[in-house]
């Protein structure tokens, strides 16, 4: 799947791959070590994350029904919890520092596509 940013016209990821059932969302980027440039996690049913025994930061996007981006986390480290965005539907988790590269900002819309 990929995910792109169409109000700034930027690919965020060309290869995501969806958790959307409970074992996935809650395994997430745990059997990682690292995440590649072009790779996201689509996690569906998102408010917050967790970053419990990861090994590894990330940047992660919270997008609302509407596909726009109503919060994100930069570089959030290991064994950290990120806030709650309650408005979130679903979460992008991305290589640090993707946010900044592509300036990603709250309001931002989001597609997903294969």
């Amino acid at each position: 799947m990929v995910v792109r940013n169409l109000t700034k016209n930027i690919v965020l990821a060309r290869h995501a791959n969806v958790a959307d059932t409970f074992p996935t969302r809650m395994t997430g980027l745990l059997n990682k070590s690292s995440l590649c440039e072009d790779d996201a996690l689509v996690i569906t049913q998102c408010r917050s994350i967790h970053m419990f025994f990861m090994r590894f930061a990330i940047d992660v996007i919270f997008v609302g029904k509407e596909n726009c981006v109503v919060g994100f986390v930069e570089n959030i480290k290991p064994f950290r919890l990120s806030p709650i965005f309650w408005k979130a539907h679903y979460a992008v988790e991305l290589r640090s520092g993707t946010i900044a590269a592509t300036k990603t900002a709250v309001g931002d819309r989001l597609e997903l596509h294969a």
